[in-house]
């Protein structure tokens, strides 16, 4: 029979204490060096409590112990001619329950915690500092662990939990207690949540996953958890060994009480990798932009080293880079142009949309395939507890989000949709010749979460858009994005977790042209990619947590067909050949401390890339310049055959160190490669870009970056100041001849000119987090150079040397404020300063055949006026009533204040003999607009 003594937590320290001092007074020998006694026992299915009943029914033997610590564990195991010892820890194996032979009858179970029958040396003695255990013995044994119950100010009692369990054969005074974080009603992870052991001086923050990992001491803490807008939690762990502590914590009203541009402050001075930026949805709420649109990619632009070529631009140019060497992801799925309405308007919903991490430093090693940036955005998961949602109307567009639970507590469904009334819009332009033009989008969303168990979590996002428009009257243009994606998270153990990601994305356009003449024609181009990712987080010990996976996609690009429309049509059909290629990564990262003051990352990512047939592949004449006139070949390959391999090693390696603590120092270096391009001579992004897969002609491009930075908190955490320099080298960066055709040209490589770049600058942001007056403000000094040098002159542009690319801006200037006058009234402002980006002026004409030409300087050689601009709001939230079918909140805005005449470009004509310059404008005067909000 059982003899359950131990009847609650202080009762079980008492009597360990008693039996402890005992056991030194009376020198008891454990059973294991006495008794011999074999047992032959087999279970099936046996509950613990049952097993041990029969054992004690075989044997002369006693247990002590509460049931609840074995709680429904079962055994099926077979024992022959086992001893006593053996078979309990088998028993014990896999619970947190350790166990004594007090004598030859009697066995001692306890929780958690192991009975010692001697003190190590010096462990009377006593020690000054708390945060070290100080026992030492010539013998490795486990220092006890001792504690009192903690009451907090209000004198309630802390709830306690006791982690993992003792072990004889370690000495070891520091243990790693790892979990995750969880709205407890919606079961969405926590970011950026605080997790401090309050008598320790020891902290953490969740990463984007709700994830977390802390290195404690041996024995008693208390750990208290903060984040905005999350119930703050008190908790005494007792830390016996490694194990897992998951919370589930309330949301409070401060979500509505506060409305702040923060970003995790501690966060940004702990972690090494440089140049990471977040931005959560709700923090576009107060930020007035055009026509009142929530748009956390437009607040991306006011954030250091993040810009575009002009108003109205689709595209970003990331510390100096590309349009094309930005990375965006919506859950793991490649948007190819994540904008509506030639830029003005994001082509993400807004209340789907859960936030965006940017990385534009060190990239880490799971990503691949561009140079300057990655834009990992991530949609919300849907409520599980209840029907929710949230709508807006503005004088554009219409949003409607939906959060339907379909089985309380584990899954649910995510809904979004959004249209556009806007043909209005290009009537207001200041540009006669679109006063007929028409424009409209559409965006939709669904997204699938699962938790299966405590073990497995299965999501699911489907994304379609489209944007069609007609600038002239005989011409319709319509593009769509197509992004699709499932993910299974899979937790192994405490230290093992993995996922398996499938993704699927296309792009493509079409242009119907119907027009008086008889060239009516239909022109399209797509692209597609399908890739699958593997990825696995190993959580070696406390100083290293390992990051690693396999990667690879699929392309298929249509360069594109034109086709006649209509019987009389004199158009003739024409397709580009299609272009297949796979790109795989192998990868691995290792996130490690030296000391509590110096973090390194490192991770080695080895890319890999094979352009494939079925393809035709021309080959030129070394030593003279490449046109159709030097093709001295053609090879033709089959299908699926490998046509032209790239790749090599990538290396990703950032460090930082405390200079004090709530001052750091990072550095980094990153290299990568990039296989795809984007074909165009606009000087701004257009939705008829098409996309290039490397080949025998045309190259991979090539990029190195180094950085280095300082980062702090100030004032408890209200203020957060950086600054940051960086310098990247580029090569075989592409740009076209003076008058290239892009579209439908077989011989494309005959345009292409490939170069050298580097960029270099310097970026500060000062941003202020809490009270009543927050935001920020960002400047960044950056410069964008670009070579292109040949032995041939028709390959040389400005005479082989370094000029600035197209989106050069040295300067950059962005104010972002918001004031708050009460919970439910504030106002907001929005600041712009840009230096005017480059352009290339005619600066004279000759004469040649009685007609006059007009002669252009050196490549952006000039600029056009400096572009700034003022945006001020009034946010108005509804009444705070807790019993109310929905929230509501209203926005009025005033974009462009001052009605500043920006210039978005300045072209040329000749007219009446002469050269006359023209500024085109996207907005010139004022835009005001209201939007109303509510959530329910």
């Amino acid at each position: 029979m059982n003899k359950s003594f131990l009847g609650s937590s202080i009762v079980n320290q008492f009597v360990c204490k008693l039996l402890f001092v005992c056991f030194i007074l009376s020198n008891f020998h454990c059973y294991s060096q006495n008794n011999p006694t074999k047992l032959s026992i087999s279970f099936s299915e046996s509950k613990l409590k049952s097993a041990l009943d029969s054992i004690e029914s075989k044997t002369n033997f006693r247990f002590y112990y509460l049931e609840n610590w074995f709680g429904d564990k079962t055994i099926t195991k077979d024992f022959n001619n086992e001893s006593i010892e053996e078979i309990l820890k088998e028993l014990c194996k896999n619970t947190q329950v350790n166990f004594y032979f007090f004598d030859d009858k009697k066995i001692i179970f306890t929780q958690n915690g192991i009975i010692y029958n001697e003190l190590p040396t010096g462990f009377f003695i006593e020690v000054d500092n708390k945060d070290t255990i100080s026992i030492t013995s010539t013998k490795r044994i486990s220092p006890p662990v001792f504690y009192a119950e903690n009451k907090i100010q209000n004198k309630t009692i802390l709830e306690t939990v006791r982690i993992g369990k003792s072990d004889t054969n370690t000495a070891a005074q520091f243990f790693v207690l790892q979990g995750q974080v969880r709205i407890k009603k919606t079961g969405e992870p926590i970011p950026d949540l605080s997790i401090v052991s309050k008598d320790r001086g020891i902290g953490t923050v969740t990463n984007v996953e709700g994830n977390y990992s802390i290195r404690l001491p041996v024995g008693q803490n208390i750990l208290k958890t903060s984040s905005m807008g999350i119930k703050g939690t008190e908790r005494q762990v007792l830390i016996f060994n490694n194990g897992t502590l998951d919370f589930e914590l309330e949301e409070s009203l401060e979500m509505l009480e506060e409305v702040v541009v923060e970003a995790d402050a501690a966060k940004n001075v702990e972690e090494a990798i440089t140049g990471t930026t977040q931005i959560v949805s709700e923090e576009s709420k107060n930020i007035p932009l055009v026509l009142g649109e929530r748009d956390i990619l437009q607040v991306a632009k006011a954030l250091p080293g993040i810009s575009s070529a002009g108003e109205g631009a689709t595209g970003f140019n990331v510390r100096g880079g590309k349009t094309d060497q930005n990375l965006i992801l919506l859950d793991d799925a490649v948007i190819y142009n994540p904008s509506h309405f030639f830029g003005i308007f994001q082509a993400l919903n807004p209340f789907t949309t859960k936030g965006v991490e940017i990385f534009k430093g060190n990239i880490p090693a799971e990503y691949g395939g561009r140079l300057s940036s990655v834009f990992d955005i991530e949609t919300k998961d849907g409520n599980l507890e209840k029907f929710s949602g949230e709508a807006s109307v503005g004088p554009v567009t219409a949003n409607l989000a939906l959060e339907i639970p379909l089985t309380k507590e584990k899954s649910s469904l995510v809904f979004g949709a959004r249209g556009a009334y806007s043909d209005w819009i290009l009537k207001s332009l200041d540009e006669e010749s679109l006063n007929n033009s028409t424009a409209s989008f559409y965006d939709g969303i669904i997204k699938y979460n699962n938790k299966v168990n405590e073990s497995n979590d299965v999501r699911a996002t489907g994304y379609f858009s489209r944007d069609a428009f007609s600038i002239t009257s005989d011409s319709i243009y319509n593009y769509s994005n197509r992004g699709f994606s499932v993910r299974w998270d899979h937790k192994f153990n405490d230290k093992n977790t993995g996922s398996l990601i499938l993704a699927n994305s296309q792009y493509k356009f079409n242009i119907d042209y119907d027009g008086e003449s008889n060239n009516d024609f239909r022109l399209g181009y797509s692209i597609d990619e399908t890739e699958i990712k593997l990825k696995f987080n190993y959580f070696l010990n406390n100083k290293h947590t390992l990051s690693y996976g396999i990667a690879s996609k699929l392309y298929g690009v249509n360069p594109g067909f034109i086709y006649p429309e209509g019987n009389e049509s004199a158009i003739q059909s024409l397709s580009i050949a299609k272009e297949k290629a796979l790109e795989s990564a192998l990868f691995v990262s290792d996130e490690f401390k030296i000391t509590d003051k110096l973090m390194f990352d490192v991770g080695l990512r080895y890319s890999f890339f094979a352009a494939l047939g079925k393809s035709e592949q021309r080959i030129y004449e070394d030593g003279v310049p490449r046109n159709e006139g030097s093709i001295i070949d053609t090879v033709q390959y089959g299908n699926n055959e490998i046509i032209k391999t790239y790749g090599g090693p990538e290396l990703r390696a950032s460090a930082r160190y405390f200079l004090k603590p709530d001052l750091s120092l990072k550095a980094s270096f990153n290299n990568g490669y990039q296989f795809i391009h984007t074909l165009s001579n606009n000087t701004t992004v257009s939705p008829i870009d098409t996309w290039k897969l490397s080949d025998t002609n045309i190259k991979p491009q090539r990029g190195n970056q180094y950085s280095l930075g300082l980062y702090q908190n100030l004032k408890d955490n209200v203020y957060e100041l950086s600054l940051e320099g960086y310098y990247k080298t580029s090569k075989d960066v592409l740009d076209f001849k003076t008058g290239a055709q892009i579209l439908l040209n077989e011989t494309i490589e005959t345009e292409v000119l490939q170069g050298e770049g580097k960029s270099y600058g310097v970026e500060l942001l000062l941003r202020k987090n809490k009270g009543r007056l927050n935001g920020w403000l960002a400047y960044t000094y950056s410069r964008s150079l670009i070579k292109f040098n040949s032995e041939f002159s028709e390959e040389r542009i400005n005479n082989g040397e370094f000029f600035p690319s197209n989106y050069d801006k040295p300067h950059d200037i962005s104010l972002i404020t918001n004031y708050k006058f009460t919970r439910r009234y504030s106002i907001s402002a929005n600041f712009v300063y840009q230096t005017g980006r480059p352009i290339t002026y005619p600066i004279g004409t000759y004469q040649f055949n009685n007609a006059e030409y007009v002669y252009y300087s050196d490549r952006n050689e000039f600029r056009i006026p400096d572009y700034y601009r003022l945006d001020l709001g009034v946010n108005i939230e509804g009444n705070h009533k807790i019993k109310k079918f929905a929230h509501s909140f209203w926005t009025i805005s005033v974009y462009n204040v001052l009605g500043r005449n920006n210039p978005y470009s300045v072209f040329f004509v000749t007219e009446d003999g002469g050269v006359k310059a023209l500024q085109s404008s996207i907005f010139s005067i004022p835009i005001p607009s209201i939007t109303y909000n509510f959530k329910f």
